[in-house]
């Protein structure tokens, strides 16, 4: 089965399986990883799924949205590697993505 590499804050690294078609965010939360809040539940209008991917990743990813990068804009803690993980559907060619899950805190 696929899977996704995730680092926490703590920097503690989890291998967690995941099925195509459903958001990297779904992934980590069914996954039992509880610091990913995913307020919104998915409908891009948080920001508290905030995740770093690694650069090997990248060209494998949709471009970022309008609204993800403004959502994104609202981050503290945003990189040139960020994005929103429900924003990143899974699918055969992500297996062994690597992501990271963003500081807490949102700028005021």
């Amino acid at each position: 089965m696929p899977s996704i590499k995730l680092t926490t804050r703590d920097g503690d690294q989890k291998t967690l399986n995941g099925d195509a078609g459903v958001s990297v965010m779904e992934i980590i939360r069914d996954g039992g990883v509880d610091e990913l809040l995913a307020l919104c539940g998915g409908c891009c209008s948080c920001a508290t799924c905030h995740v770093y991917v690694d650069a090997s990743f990248a060209d494998r990813l949709p471009p970022v949205s309008e609204d993800e990068n403004d959502l994104l804009d609202s981050s503290d803690h945003r990189l040139a590697n960020s994005r929103l993980s429900c924003q990143l559907k899974f699918h055969e060619a992500l297996d062994g993505l690597h992501v990271t899950i963003a500081p807490e805190g949102q700028a005021l």
